[in-house]
């Protein structure tokens, strides 16, 4: 979560980032209430995203963040478009492997749920007509922050890569595929102002 927050203050291109989880871990949303998180994921860790949207499972999912720098055209479309859009190329991607996804039309969204229990507008489903991918998003004078997950977990680390470089490529004509270095003094800082810290994760 810190990587993604220094990201998104300091990326001057667009990024796509993949990454995993050391240990057994849930997510929940912004405005996510951590006692229902707590009943949902026992004996989990438990960290709050930047973003909203509901509480996912990360012990057997493909995590994902976008990062569009302001001024770049991903980080004006509105809200709704851009995942549209994102989930779209996210949904050929995952076909191109033999995944069934669409784009779903789905209901408001209610919150606290978990997330893959209660798909809305434009998230994927699979072939069992189930949530198969989400995301949450957050935008700021920075630009625009979308963290995603598709249930879909990779066999290894070069279907992960592989996948990433096909979504890449059905976003942006030209990218580059490169290690992420962040400034190791920057991200401690955020991790003990923020997401280290009982208040942060507690707050709701």
């Amino acid at each position: 979560m810190a990587v993604d927050e220094w990201l998104l203050e300091t990326a001057t291109t667009p990024v796509l980032r993949v990454y995993g989880w050391k240990g057994e871990w849930a997510s929940l949303g912004y405005f996510g209430e951590i006692a229902a998180a707590g009943l949902a994921f026992p004996g989990l860790n438990l960290v709050r995203r930047w973003t909203g949207g509901g509480m996912v499972d990360h012990r057997a999912d493909w995590t994902y963040t976008i990062v569009a720098p302001h001024g770049e055209p991903l980080a004006a479309w509105r809200g709704t478009e851009s995942y549209r859009l994102l989930h779209a190329a996210l949904a050929e991607t995952l076909v191109a492997e033999g995944v069934e996804a669409r784009i779903s039309g789905g209901k408001e969204e209610t919150g606290d749920a978990l997330c893959f229990e209660n798909p809305v507008h434009y998230d994927l489903l699979g072939a069992d007509g189930r949530k198969l991918a989400g995301a949450g998003q957050r935008r700021s004078r920075a630009g625009l922050l979308h963290q995603g997950s598709v249930a879909a977990a990779c066999d290894d680390n070069a279907h992960s890569t592989q996948r990433a470089e096909d979504f890449a490529a059905r976003i942006s004509k030209e990218w580059t595929n490169f290690p992420l270095q962040p400034d190791s003094q920057d991200l401690a800082g955020r991790i003990s102002v923020r997401y280290a810290r009982d208040e942060w994760t507690n707050r709701r």
